[in-house]
């Protein structure tokens, strides 16, 4: 049996004195690491990607010292060096990012059997505190809304971009991958692709309807729409998909425009539609449900942030008050 693992493993990281293919082996894991995540996990690209650079930092620190060992065989020892060298130059939350992956990756070799331990077993992140998200009042919403220029094209699909946002509690990717054939308005529906590709339907308000298709009707319909984006919602000038720095883009200039001192980005309307709708006494399974959420402990952290609404909750609905 030993000698049966030797010859699996040899192909994929046999050690020679070069660092250059030792790298080369680096990569090669990582490549099948990316594929598992993919395939077995069924993660999306944006989260592959954030494993991804957490290996290719590894990999750099490596190459830049000139230490030549394979994933198989790196310590415990020469990892926590590595993470003591980043804490340097990156916040506690972003260390834990890295531990988080580098620990995924080398659980990825020991289910493979290229390792029997995991490196990161005995390394402990650093305790955070939980980061609660920001959010917008409505009357903040209603004046970025009201900042955009309806006068241009591109005016009516951003105020469409950003109701739907708020309207629907849509990730940024959610939004721009939104396609014609996942609105379903005649039963009050989309259908949203998340994280993991998984699938969830949410309701989506007649307000939110009527500006989509305005959009549709007096801006879509008369642009140039390129191949292979026809299903597609929400489209550039150029008739294509528009980017997630685009969408951060629109936003990050309507909120310098009304003067707004807070960090927005897209992500805050999601945060925005979950804390109204708990403030109105929304359950939260059902918010949790919209949000597509795959615990109730993520969903949870809306909980904490109006503190006068729970107290409310209790002297309005508790037995004894």
């Amino acid at each position: 049996m030993i000698l049966k693992r030797e010859a699996v493993l040899l192909p994929f990281f046999y050690l020679i004195n070069t660092s250059n293919f030792t790298i080369m082996k680096w990569i090669d894991a990582l490549k099948d690491f990316k594929l598992y995540l993919k395939i077995e996990r069924g993660l999306s690209q944006n989260s592959i990607d954030s494993y991804s650079r957490d290996i290719l930092s590894l990999i750099s620190y490596l190459e830049a010292h000139a230490i030549t060992i394979t994933p198989i065989d790196i310590s415990s020892e020469l990892i926590q060096q590595f993470i003591y060298e980043s804490a340097k130059h990156i916040n506690a939350r972003s260390q834990s990012r890295l531990i988080s992956g580098l620990r995924s990756f080398f659980s990825y070799l020991i289910f493979e059997d290229y390792r029997t331990d995991n490196p990161l077993d005995l390394i402990e992140s650093p305790k955070i505190g939980r980061k609660l998200p920001d959010t917008l009042s409505e009357e903040e919403i209603d004046k970025i809304i009201q900042a955009i220029d309806l006068s241009t094209p591109e005016g009516e699909r951003n105020r469409a971009i950003l109701e739907t946002l708020y309207g629907c509690g849509l990730r940024v990717s959610e939004l721009v991958n939104l396609k014609l054939s996942d609105l379903f308005f005649d039963e009050g529906f989309i259908k949203v692709t998340g994280k993991g590709d998984k699938q969830r339907f949410v309701p989506i308000v007649d307000s939110t309807i009527k500006y989509i298709n305005i959009y549709r009707s007096e801006i879509r319909n008369h642009i140039n729409i390129q191949s292979g984006f026809e299903d597609t919602l929400f489209l550039n000038r150029r008739g294509k998909q528009l980017t997630r720095a685009m969408i951060f883009s629109i936003i990050k200039q309507l909120v310098k425009k009304i003067g707004l001192n807070k960090n927005v980005s897209p992500h805050t309307f999601r945060h925005s539609f979950a804390t109204h709708l708990l403030q109105n006494n929304a359950d939260l399974r059902a918010i949790q449900l919209m949000l597509g959420h795959e615990s109730i402990t993520t969903t949870e952290i809306y909980v904490h942030l109006d503190k006068s609404h729970l107290t409310e909750v209790v002297e309005k609905y508790h037995p004894r008050k």
